[in-house]
């Protein structure tokens, strides 16, 4: 057997904190960094009859010059790596080698062993050292990373910081990177092109960050763990904006409406044009309609029931993202359907066809001339020439997917407008023409106090009108 040819690593102890999860971990980043480089198949992590654990990728095969520490440029060439400075192997092998584990590093160019040997010219001061020796299998392709004396918990550790092992599902991509379903009772992850460096439990979804900032870069030179927001913030938050897909939308619009209450997930409390993008993309997607906490307990909650009859999903936004929606468009060119922009639609889904009395038959013209009577019973007083005329129609919101009205109030033309059908029977059309009344009255909507309030009144003056002759013949 060749003697080793030993080459100094300059190591003597670092990373005190790194585990051995940590070290496989670097083992495993280069081996899919090296089937990045050379699209090849994806690396194999398996535990042999030995029980020694390989690392084996099927690319060209480590070289000795590989162990020294510099800029490889051809990894800072590919913006989709995760080492590229070869500072992880090195230390890894430290690491591995403090932890007692045997690491043997084989390729068609050489086998690497490790070993403290005396630094040259400094005899009295030992390092580590990688063990060279010619390669035990000239053929072989790709390296094969030997792991003996590792645990199976670290080597499942080790597989754990990595996207491809994680089973988290990729929900969209995007230019600087992909949105992520975190895993089930998992705490929401940042990814850097598929390696974990941070956990954020506050966090709606995890992240993988595919297009690298130089803060961030910088951040992950040697620890890649425990990075801070400051450090990939951006990232996410521009995967976001950049986010179009209805499934990632849809989750985003639930945690908007819980701004409100302060109980949405950090990604919507830092950055608000996050939620206001979050609303452009569910707006193209789904019928929604979007309104404050405001609108929801003010005189719009009749508008917001209608809404809701007519199958729009009603989201609850603060009050600054909905000043943001007013006159922005969807990312399908749409105008964002905000209360006010749905009332306007509402008001223009009514189509009349407008019912001639001398059209109508025998009954129905029966019914509909009792109207002046049942408005007298109301004793609306001088709201009552506030009506001009009252009118039926043939229609009133002619699409059948829309929620259908029986009757309105047209402040502007001064009408009470009826549909046909209530002339059936005298109480609907009674009852039906009361309620408008109420409006009259009013001018308050359906659902409000001041509405319930004067429906009570006109009910109570019907109903004095109808028993005074029987108060009047009763003995004192």
């Amino acid at each position: 057997m060749a003697a080793a040819e030993a080459f100094d690593l300059n190591i003597e102890e670092v990373l005190e904190h790194w585990s051995v999860a940590h070290a496989v971990r670097e083992l495993i980043a280069n081996a899919l960094d090296e089937q990045t480089l050379t699209d090849t198949a994806a690396p194999e992590i398996a535990k042999d009859g030995h029980g020694d654990w390989h690392v084996r990728d099927l690319g060209r095969g480590i070289r000795p010059e590989h162990l020294t520490q510099r800029e490889d440029p051809e990894k800072l060439a590919h913006p989709n790596l995760i080492g590229k400075f070869g500072v992880g192997l090195k230390d890894a092998l430290a690491v591995l080698y403090r932890h007692g584990i045997s690491i043997q590093l084989r390729s068609r160019h050489a086998d690497i062993g490790i070993g403290m040997r005396p630094k040259h010219g400094f005899q009295m001061i030992s390092t580590l050292h990688a063990l060279i020796t010619p390669p035990s299998d000239a053929s072989m392709i790709g390296t094969d990373v030997v792991l003996s004396g590792v645990d199976d918990a670290d080597i499942d550790a080790a597989k754990d910081f990595f996207l491809q092992f994680s089973g988290e599902a990729t929900l969209e991509h995007t230019k600087v990177g992909d949105v992520l379903a975190v895993r089930h009772r998992a705490a929401p992850r940042i990814y850097v092109n598929g390696l974990h460096v941070a956990d954020e439990p506050g966090f709606l979804f995890s992240y993988n960050i595919t297009a690298m900032t130089k803060g961030l870069r910088r951040s992950l030179n040697r620890e890649r763990s425990n990075v801070g927001r400051t450090a990939y913030g951006e990232r996410v938050r521009a995967i976001l904006t950049q986010a179009h897909s209805a499934d990632v939308a849809r989750v985003l619009a639930d945690d908007v409406s819980a701004l409100a209450s302060g109980t949405s997930h950090e990604e919507l409390k830092t950055w608000r044009d996050v939620a206001v993008h979050a609303c452009r993309a569910l707006n193209a997607v789904e019928k929604v309609v979007f309104i404050t906490s405001g609108n929801a307990m003010g005189p719009e909650r009749s508008v917001i029931d209608y809404a809701r009859a007519d199958g729009l999903r009603v989201v609850v936004v603060p009050e600054d993202v909905s000043a943001k929606l007013r006159d922005l468009r969807d990312l399908a060119g749409n105008p964002i359907r905000t209360l006010g922009l749905y009332a306007q639609e509402l008001d223009q889904s009514f189509e009349y066809d407008f019912v001639d009395p001398a059209a109508m038959t025998v009954a129905e013209r029966r019914v509909y001339e009792l109207t002046d009577a049942i408005l007298g019973l109301a004793r609306m007083g001088s709201d009552r020439r506030r009506v001009d005329k009252v009118v039926i129609s043939e229609t009133m919101r002619p699409d059948p997917r829309l929620a259908q009205f029986e009757a309105i109030w047209d402040e502007q033309e001064r009408r009470i407008i009826i549909k046909r059908s209530a002339l059936r029977t005298l109480p609907k059309y009674a009852g039906t023409l009361l309620h408008e009344a109420a409006h009259v009255v009013t001018g308050a909507p359906d659902g409000s106090l001041h509405f319930e309030d004067g429906l009570s009144t006109v009910a109570g003056a019907v109903a004095d009108t109808a028993l005074q002759p029987q108060t009047k013949a009763s003995p004192g």
